[in-house]
């Protein structure tokens, strides 16, 4: 969607920091031993709580609230009896919509303890992320964001998954402007009207470069299987640069 109003941005500032907050809440209650279906619950009930609805539930029937996806599993992991485990890699996107307004937020989450190469792992996850969002502005190339995050991820070491892209987001959950890629696409020409909505989720990893199906019809795996995480916010293009709608009260 494209804010063009007050109203408008204010309702997409509220489902933003209601996914953050309760993105925040799960990953703080994240422990060994607990299952993915405990943690989705949990998200639930802050979902119900703040009069908000599941995105994937409401617009794809997906079997969660959220999407929880562990090690291996890189995105769309439905919550079930998998129990978490210390030094597990779990990612966790939380998607909603309030009074018509949809914004998606994710994140990965290192289980203590774990090695340096994790942590390191998870930190630049999030680096790659803000390295994108400083790409975003009104009128500016949409190429800027994967050009700029695929810089990052070549000094650093990295592969990027190179077929999950952002999207736009605001009137629902996946909505024009549609495969944003979060790494380098030559063939990218568009560019970012004032008040575009969409999401910028890079995909960094220890050594994939795709996402494939399993054996249901959601979890996707990295390819070849590597360590990968992803961070993800909505954002709205401004005048004066990125506007993040998915922060957390209290963050800056």
């Amino acid at each position: 969607m494209t804010i063009s109003n007050d109203d408008d941005l204010i309702k997409l500032q509220e489902i933003g920091r209601i996914v953050a907050d309760i993105l925040a809440a799960m990953g703080a209650a994240l422990e060994p031993g607990m299952t993915t279906a405990e943690l989705d619950g949990l998200g639930r009930e802050l979902l119900d709580a703040a009069g908000a609805r599941s995105a994937p539930e409401l617009t794809y029937g997906f079997p969660g609230a959220t999407c929880i996806s562990v090690n291996e599993e890189i995105a769309h992991g439905i919550p079930g009896s998998r129990r978490i485990a210390a030094g597990d890699l779990v990612n966790i996107d939380v998607s909603a919509e309030k009074n018509g307004f949809f914004a998606d937020t994710g994140a990965s989450f290192a289980v203590p303890p774990v090695s340096r190469v994790v942590e390191r792992l998870c930190r630049d996850g999030r680096r790659a992320m803000w390295t994108g969002l400083r790409q975003v502005g009104a009128n500016k190339p949409i190429a800027g964001i994967g050009n700029a995050i695929g810089t990052f991820a070549r000094k650093n070491g990295y592969t990027l998954v190179r077929n999950l892209a952002s999207h736009g987001v605001g009137h629902s959950l996946h909505e024009e402007p549609t495969e944003i890629s979060t790494w380098p696409d030559h063939s990218e020409r568009r560019f970012m009207n004032e008040g575009l909505v969409f999401t910028v989720e890079p995909f960094l990893s220890l050594g994939a470069e795709f996402a494939e199906g399993g054996e249901d019809a959601w979890t996707l795996y990295s390819e070849p299987r590597a360590l990968t995480v992803q961070y993800e916010h909505t954002v709205v293009a401004t005048r004066n640069g990125p506007l993040v709608v998915t922060l957390p009260v209290g963050a800056h």
